[in-house]
């Protein structure tokens, strides 16, 4: 018998295309039951992904994608539209295809053997009008390491968020979800649940699988609490790209992590932005903030920045946002730092809900007070969107709205030979904001930017250094150089008596804000 080697040989490729691809239908969901009913209509020109190729779906809703083994398979939801929630208000817009499951062997459960792929892949959609002036809320590093760190969660943030949501349409976490222990992954999924928002999850380096030998199997618990920890979606006329940019382990050495991205990560980026207009705002999120506080600092892989930020050139408008460090920063990149975009690059690198860990004494509401090392209170974030443009608000937790500045100012000083002088903590400044100040309603003079440490903060650490007896809570971290301090000496020939400096501040946004504090002048006092 002759055997016909071509037409095997098209039944072999059929077989093994048929155990390596997925394929299925984006429709959008008209009885809200899941399935795709023979009358519902298939959604054209919708991305989905395998976390490596972006491919469209045709005039019917249909996709086609290869598979490599493990696969989240997701869409990008696109703008007017809403996917499914689960019961903890987080996206349901992937399918987990991990046939064998996760390492039996690691502490934390990862996902069960999912099974061969079935014969269609597909994913509902729900029509929902969405303006292009829109609100979100983002948190960084909520990063609780016990149960009663998520209790402290709850009540200094989350309790005042669900009073305080202003207009926002979802939220977004910048990592550090929980602090190791990944069982609490799913308390804390609870608690952000009761805010009532869709909200979407960054990966942290504190949400690993420690016991991987491999990148990608270090969010495996990760993945079965909240989906693909890289992944789009669009809303109103902004594209948001959630990224996990941390290596683990660090390739360097097999030993910690260290910032970056893998090629198929940097391939997904690429792909998926070539099918975004050019006019759309790209909204990155990630961990890690990718520029070094010294020039000793080897905390990012700069060839994976590099790579990212070819990615990203074409795009005029582009806003990035990183946690990660426990402080609050605005940094931007210019062509000293490798960015070829139209106008410098911003990265804004956010204070935390956690504040400095959890630490110092308790505030009003009964918890820590946790000020960060750079004196910024902890807090969380307002995004404001007008179509592709953008600002940003910080909020003080347990703090007025216009709680935007913290000044130092001592209580009483000398009417002659004064050295002392008047510092400004403005939460959200940065170098070139402009900072100003008089006092007695004089005349506006400015402020110099210094890069030092708060003296407010050094205070309340030195309180427990200089303490008899050990204070209720735990030490603050020691105090570090903030990026977002001014500082002015007072003016020469003040009358004895009481007196009032103010300060106003304006932001990169135009935004005023304004504090004000009193003080007394008093002859000085000679050592007999």
């Amino acid at each position: 018998m002759k055997l016909n080697l071509t037409a095997l040989s098209l039944v072999f490729s059929s077989f093994v295309f048929a155990q390596t691809s997925v394929s299925g239908f984006v429709y959008e969901d008209a009885n809200n039951n899941s399935t795709k009913d023979r009358k519902e209509k298939g959604l054209e020109n919708i991305s989905v992904s395998n976390g490596q190729e972006v491919v469209l779906t045709d005039k019917n809703g249909r996709y086609s994608l290869p598979v490599y083994g493990d696969n989240m398979i997701f869409i990008i939801k696109p703008a007017d539209y809403q996917t499914k929630m689960n019961s903890n208000n987080l996206p349901e817009f992937y399918y987990n295809y991990k046939p064998s499951g996760s390492p039996s062997d690691f502490k934390y459960k990862g996902i069960s053997p999912t099974g061969e792929l079935p014969k269609e892949v597909n994913f509902p959609l729900y029509r929902k009008n969405e303006d292009k002036n829109f609100q979100i809320l983002v948190f960084g590093d909520p990063q609780p390491y016990t149960l009663k760190e998520i209790d402290y969660f709850k009540r200094g943030i989350v309790d005042e968020v669900k009073k305080n949501k202003k207009k926002a349409v979802f939220g977004i976490s910048l990592g550090d979800l929980v602090g190791d222990d990944l069982s609490l992954q799913v308390p804390y999924a609870a608690a952000v649940k009761e805010i009532g928002l869709p909200w979407y999850n960054v990966m942290g380096n504190h949400d690993m699988n420690y016991e991987a030998k491999d990148d990608r199997y270090s969010d495996e618990t990760f993945e079965s609490n909240f989906g693909p920890n890289n992944y789009a979606f669009n809303y109103g006329n902004v594209h948001f790209l959630i990224l996990d940019d941390i290596l683990y382990p660090d390739p360097r050495d097999g030993k910690g992590y260290w910032g970056g991205f893998r090629e198929d990560q940097l391939k997904f980026i690429e792909n998926d932005l070539k099918l975004v207009p050019k006019d759309k705002l790209i909204v990155l999120s990630f961990h890690i903030q990718m520029m070094a506080e010294n020039p000793e600092d080897d905390h990012f892989r700069l060839e994976d920045r590099k790579k990212l930020f070819s990615i990203l050139k074409p795009f005029e408008n582009v806003l990035m946002m990183s946690a990660h460090t426990h402080k609050q920063s605005q940094l931007f990149y210019t062509k000293g730092e490798g960015w070829e975009g139209a106008k410098n690059l911003h990265e804004y690198n956010a204070g935390t809900t956690s504040g400095d860990w959890y630490s110092g004494t308790a505030d009003a509401t009964g918890v820590p007070a946790s000020v960060m090392r750079d004196g910024t209170f902890r807090g969380y974030s307002f995004l404001d969107f007008k179509d592709n443009k953008y600002s940003i608000n910080y909020k003080v937790a347990g703090k007025p709205e216009d709680f935007q500045i913290n000044l130092y100012v001592p209580k009483v000083i000398a009417s002659k030979r004064n050295s002392a002088r008047i510092l400004a903590n403005f939460f959200m400044g940065g170098k070139n904001d402009q900072v100003e100040y008089r006092v007695d309603a004089g005349e506006w003079k400015p402020m110099e930017y210094v890069e030092s440490i708060d003296p407010n903060f050094a205070q309340s650490v030195f309180k427990w250094d200089t303490a008899a007896e050990l204070l209720q809570g735990r030490r603050p971290s020691n105090p570090e150089n903030s990026k977002h301090l001014w500082m002015a000496p007072f003016p020469g020939k003040l009358q004895l008596g009481a007196h009032k400096v103010e300060v106003r501040a304006t932001d990169m946004y135009g935004k005023i804000s304004n504090a004000e504090q009193t003080f007394q002048v008093e002859e000085a006092k000679q050592i007999p």
